[in-house]
């Protein structure tokens, strides 16, 4: 059996609400638990002993993703990795449609389909398991799991037969409570998806080797969405069905949904690769005080009299100084953490400076849960900083979003700073 991954990174234009973070590095390559997000999808397809290609396929330039495509996978692990750019907005099942004879090249039996702006534990081999004991042909799998109910309108909300596991009704982001589970974004499908996308796409699809990417007709396009056109035409048919995972899942939409993320990957690597893990250690052994889950790159500094954790990821050339205490945050690369600063959830930019007995901190909470009120003002909760940001010595700036390169020279709450 072959198979083959394609993972749905979108583009520039769609990673708006992830400012100002995106500003500068793609969305799908920013770092959780230390590594670019696209790298924990990868992780686990290449876990999947049938995959041998996995394409990545949004609207970024290609050059974006070069270095990473280099370096996520080694050469004697036999897999290929191919970037499909799409230059046209065709819906998620268009741009598939597409690509359609570049992607069953080799007659693949199994296509996994997986959105790049999710965080998950990704168990495809259990799911590719569950769906090859249903004894029905040239069906369809979903990966699934349940959420609060009032969250559950958020996503793609999912009905399913108890007994069988067939999904009845899908409905995209209701505007009333359909059902507490929820699409994960992950998807196992077959060769006869394409069939599924033409039939509600009308005409053929693109002849790529007839037509050159930049000249397509635009009246050739297929504006089909999977979740919107697919899942829905395909609820009832007896055709798709539901894997339910009970671990953990989050959808990275915002800037400040990267800090769940982060703690959930945090948590996984615990299980996973706990090697990567800085190891707490006796006071007074020179090293700082470890506290939970936290990741250093080498090459940071790291004064020994730091506190840090639970939840905390050092990027690479960081410098901490004396007596600062970090929780519940992401350090980008450069950055410089001055004596005796307290970060509390936040993401610091990279190349940013906080000051010495500075206070950087937001309010935690779960992504999409709406902005929060205290005392009748809106709360912004994590605090982002942007790339380059400077906080001044013994300045507090609690639940702002700073765009880069900013100078802040007196307290702020609240905000977002221009």
């Amino acid at each position: 059996m072959l198979a083959k991954a394609i993972i749905l990174i979108g583009g520039p234009q769609k990673g708006t609400r992830f400012r100002p973070l995106s500003m500068e590095l793609a969305k799908p390559l920013f770092p959780l638990a230390g590594v670019p997000m696209l790298q924990h999808h990868i992780d686990a397809c290449k876990k999947v002993p049938n995959i041998r290609q996995i394409f990545l396929m949004g609207f970024y330039d290609e050059s974006e993703f070069a270095t990473f495509m280099t370096q996520c996978i080694s050469p004697d692990e036999g897999i290929q990795i191919s970037y499909l750019r799409e230059t046209q907005a065709l819906g998620t099942g268009g741009g598939l449609m597409r690509y359609r004879d570049i992607i069953l090249e080799g007659q693949p039996d199994i296509l996994f389909v997986l959105h790049g702006d999710v965080c998950s534990s990704f168990p495809l081999n259990d799911m590719l398991a569950e769906h090859q004991k249903r004894a029905v042909t040239d069906h369809f799998t979903l990966m699934a799991t349940q959420v609060e109910r009032e969250r559950a309108h958020l996503y793609g909300c999912v009905v399913e037969n108890p007994e069988t596991g067939e999904v009845l009704h899908y409905a995209e982001k209701p505007q009333t409570f359909v059902s507490d589970l929820i699409s994960c974004g992950v998807f196992i499908f077959t060769p006869k998806l394409f069939d599924h996308i033409n039939a509600l796409s009308g005409p053929p699809a693109l002849d790529l080797d007839c037509v050159d990417d930049e000249e397509a007709d635009p009246r050739n396009s297929h504006n089909v969405s999977l979740e919107r056109d697919v899942l829905v035409q395909l609820s009832g048919s007896g055709k798709l069905f539901v894997y339910k995972t009970l671990d953990f899942w989050t959808a990275v939409k915002t800037s400040g949904s990267a800090l769940h993320a982060n703690r959930c990957y945090l948590s996984f690597v615990r299980k996973s690769n706990p090697e990567r893990l800085v190891a707490a250690k006796p006071a007074g052994s020179g090293f700082p005080t470890i506290v939970g889950d936290v990741i250093i790159d080498p090459t940071a500094t790291v004064d020994p009299t730091c506190k840090l954790g639970p939840n905390v990821t050092i990027g690479p050339g960081a410098k901490i100084g004396a007596g600062v205490r970090i929780v519940d945050s992401i350090v980008l690369d450069q950055v410089e953490v001055k004596p005796h600063a307290c970060i509390i959830h936040a993401v610091i930019g990279w190349q940013s400076i906080v000051g010495a007995w500075s206070r950087v901190e937001g309010v935690p909470g779960l992504p999409g849960t709406g902005n929060q009120y205290v005392n009748g003002q809106k709360n912004n909760g994590v605090t982002i900083l942007g790339k380059g940001v400077e906080v001044a010595a013994e300045i507090i700036v609690r639940n702002c979003i700073v765009l880069p390169h900013k100078s802040l020279t007196s307290n702020q709450r609240n905000e977002i700073l221009l």
